[in-house]
């Protein structure tokens, strides 16, 4: 009950950001990229999304309560990767909201509702594009939420506050999101002066200037609404296995 109204005021959230959008406010635009690397992109986050369907039916036939968290992960990304600064021409800053739902249901799941949430913001809202959601996918709903994912259990093998993990997870996954991106852009745009590695510094540059304060703010939120997800929904968290069961 808690997780439905949680997901009611995110997605009113969403709504009310909705008119502020610009047609220039996106993740990489479509036709920005030459279509080798659209197809490359594509090819390389289809076997990920193959293994977040299983994973998501698995998790389901297990457990169907959790259903809710599931929305409410995919929500919240849907929400946060719409706030937008514009950055580099062709693409954006913006929050991504993947770090909660790869601690909740592992990075394979979160591909998965990280590309539907892509496939909703590109026909939509006119963020990001079709041709370029195999590209956007796999930094934002591969990269970010694999990244976000080992952290927090990194965390957790080291023992450290569950508050600083769940930080850690979500502005790392964030910053290294961007990385990606950095790199996608670079290999489709290499510079004319030091290629490939010279491209991707100076795409890396532009976008830590609005990224890093972005990373930060996302991973306060994170803990604020894994904070309340703990006190609020703990019986699905423990099913989940992402909270030990209390004796």
């Amino acid at each position: 009950m808690h997780s439905r109204i949680l997901v009611l005021l995110l997605l009113f959230t969403c709504f009310m950001i909705f008119p502020q959008q610009n047609a220039w406010a996106m993740h990489i635009m479509e036709g920005f990229l030459p279509l080798k690397w659209c197809l490359f992109w594509y090819a390389l986050t289809l076997p990920f999304l193959v293994a977040g369907i299983l994973s998501i039916q698995k998790t389901v036939k297990v457990d169907p309560g959790v259903k809710m968290l599931l929305g409410l992960a995919g929500a919240f990304a849907f929400v946060l990767s719409a706030l937008k600064l514009p950055s580099v021409t062709g693409s954006c800053s913006h929050p991504t909201g993947v770090g909660l739902g790869a601690i909740l249901f592992g990075p394979w799941a979160m591909s998965v509702l990280g590309c539907i949430v892509l496939l909703f913001q590109a026909v939509l809202l006119a963020h990001g594009g079709l041709t370029t959601l195999g590209a956007n996918t796999f930094s934002m709903a591969v990269v970010g939420p694999l990244a976000a994912y080992v952290i927090y259990r990194l965390g957790e093998r080291l023992a450290l506050p569950r508050w600083l993990s769940v930080f850690l997870a979500a502005f790392l996954g964030d910053l290294l999101t961007y990385v990606t991106t950095s790199i996608q852009l670079a290999l489709a745009f290499p510079a004319s002066h030091g290629g490939v590695v010279a491209a991707m510094i100076k795409f890396m540059g532009i976008f830590a200037v609005t990224q890093v304060p972005l990373a930060i703010s996302e991973g306060i939120l994170t803990i604020i609404v894994f904070n309340f997800l703990v006190a609020h929904n703990r019986h699905e968290l423990e099913q989940l296995r992402v909270l030990s069961r209390e004796v």
